[in-house]
């Protein structure tokens, strides 16, 4: 297997399993949420957000995957993948921050400090590679659209 295939392979399943663990952490969260919280308008249906975010996350996957592969200053990259791996790790725990512990207040402030990291790791990601960049924003978009929702929680709650 060529060492390209197998960097996407790795930087795909990798990001999906970050994804895939913080959605077991979060079921029983999840199903305390769905029984006792008031959502705002336009809240989608509950099967959407699995599926958005798996293609989000393969996206993610992606978008680093051709980072790495591609020429261009060790440092640039050394850089564009410690904020990707910021921007996963807060990510990860905004979704126990909001649904596990319920603080909606807190998980709002961390959803934002997410938005600019994805922010920056997109500005990075353009540096080297355009279409690693616009594979981003429909998760910018995303995280936007949470952004709202969860400050319709806090709000409403």
């Amino acid at each position: 297997m060529k060492k390209t295939t197998k960097i996407y392979l790795f930087s795909i399943v990798f990001t999906l399993l970050v994804g895939g663990i913080s959605g077991l952490l979060i079921r029983d969260g999840i199903n305390a949420y769905d029984a006792n919280i008031i959502k705002p308008p336009l809240t989608p249906p509950n099967l959407v957000f699995p599926i958005v975010w798996s293609i989000l996350y393969l996206l993610m996957g992606i978008g680093i995957a051709c980072i790495l592969t591609i020429d261009g200053p060790q440092r640039l990259k050394t850089r564009t993948l410690l904020v990707y791996i910021a921007q996963l790790f807060f990510n990860f725990c905004w979704s126990l921050i909001f649904f596990n512990a319920q603080a909606f207040l807190f998980a709002f402030i961390w959803l934002i400090a997410l938005w600019i990291l994805i922010l920056i790791m997109i500005l990075l990601f353009a540096k080297q590679s355009k279409w690693a960049a616009w594979l981003q924003l429909p998760y910018l978009i995303w995280v936007s659209f949470a952004g709202y929702l969860n400050l319709g929680v806090w709000i409403l709650n």
